[in-house]
């Protein structure tokens, strides 16, 4: 799969490496890089590309005439495949979960708008989505497609993270991403050498799986584990989706000091997540920590 499509912008890849300067930080030693992927594309950026680069070019080679993924109503998974389908001329079909409301919320009117054919599932179904008679039935509706999960994470999205590491040509110590389904996070850590860690943020309220669900995915990537990592579970804010004033209030303050919005859902979390734990003293004077801004909301 080109960087550059034919008729579209190139990406920006590796995506740039810029030093964040905050006396907070200053004051516990702490130094910070933002590995700014939310530039990669505006359409498909940060992770999402990472996730689906891969995927895209599996599913070319496939022939099975396009690709199905799954995802909510405002899934930004669901908005960045439909927008490298129409960007690499493949079909795509998206499964959402729950029932069909119009008018069609902005993300899936870009998604429509961008060529996606929607398809809806009953919650119940959708919590049986992987299970052969549900996806059975979706082939005899659809016809063939490959198959990419909802977020993106399988192993394939693993080898595309796992290439972050590399383009961090200055020296860090630490890698800190938000963490949903885990996907980043088991490719980052994948790509690490030495002794540097990755630290994933969970944004998802008692997430003690993805410890067990990082592990599958690495070994689906490369028939083994690799790299060191954990999971912080303490700065989900309530769970997807949830966020408390003290975490919106982190976020407005952030933009006006440094001019960059975070989302609530993600990168929000992370960053208050890092300065929380540096005003703690958890990290060692001396730490450089690298924060991978992994795409708007």
């Amino acid at each position: 799969m080109p960087d550059e499509p034919a008729g579209g912008s190139p990406f920006r890849l590796p995506s740039p490496v810029e030093e964040l300067v905050d006396p907070r930080l200053e004051a516990r030693g702490v130094r910070l890089l933002l590995k700014r992927d939310d530039l990669i594309d505006p359409e498909i950026p940060g992770n999402k590309w990472r996730k689906l680069k891969y995927n895209l070019e599996a599913a070319r080679r496939s022939g099975q005439g396009g690709i199905l993924t799954f995802g909510g109503a405002y899934s930004n998974h669901i908005r960045a495949t439909a927008a490298a389908g129409a960007r690499f001329g493949l079909r795509t079909i998206g499964v959402i979960r729950g029932e069909e409301h119009l008018p069609l919320n902005p993300t899936l009117s870009y998604a429509v708008e961008q060529g996606m054919i929607l398809a809806y599932l009953d919650r119940q179904t959708y919590r049986r989505k992987t299970e052969s008679d549900v996806t059975e039935d979706l082939r005899r509706r659809f016809g063939d497609f490959y198959l990419i999960p909802e977020g993106g994470s399988n192993g394939l999205a693993v080898r595309g993270c796992a290439e972050i590491p590399d383009e961090i040509t200055r020296d860090f110590d630490l890698v800190c991403c938000p963490c949903g389904t885990g996907g980043t996070l088991a490719g980052i850590a994948a790509g690490l050498r030495g002794e540097r860690e990755a630290i994933g943020f969970s944004v998802l309220k008692g997430a003690r799986w993805l410890d067990d669900e990082i592990r599958r995915l690495q070994e689906d990537a490369y028939a083994t584990t690799r790299g060191r990592w954990r999971v912080n579970l303490d700065y989900h804010f309530g769970g997807y989706a949830k966020t408390r004033p003290e975490l919106l209030s982190f976020i407005e303050d952030f933009e006006r000091r440094h001019g960059l919005r975070l989302d609530r859902l993600y990168t929000g979390k992370m960053m208050y997540g890092i300065f929380d734990l540096a005003d703690k003293h958890t990290f060692p004077t001396g730490t450089t920590i690298v924060a991978i801004i992994t795409g708007p909301i």
